[in-house]
């Protein structure tokens, strides 16, 4: 699957109010699905001494869709596409390697 692809069909599955012109619920539930991601990891450190169980991978598959989900979302209600962000993020990440500033702080280092 190709981002265009699931960014379009996600956007037929939104139903929140104002879908369209609205990106304050979709950054809350992204939000939300980050801190559910974060709980289940947590409870692996506290519960399973770090180790993740086959049924906890699929738990956090699930979540992980969710927050991607909202993350279209949240693209699409700004007007970006999720190919060119994650083109973006690469090439971000390739400069910062190439000027060994992978490390550190700082959204434009």
């Amino acid at each position: 699957m190709d981002f265009q692809h699931y960014q379009e069909g996600c956007r037929a599955t939104a139903r929140y109010p104002d879908a369209g012109a609205n990106p304050i619920y979709p950054t809350l539930g992204l939000c939300g699905e980050a801190g559910e991601v974060a709980d289940k990891v947590k409870k692996v450190l506290r519960d399973r001494q770090g180790s993740f169980s086959p049924e906890v991978i699929a738990d956090l598959q699930l979540e992980l869709g969710d927050v991607l989900w909202y993350v279209a979302q949240l693209a699409t209600e700004l007007g970006l596409e999720l190919e060119q962000i994650a083109q973006a993020n690469l090439d971000k990440l390739a400069s910062r390697a190439a000027r060994n500033v992978i490390g550190g702080s700082g959204d434009r280092r």
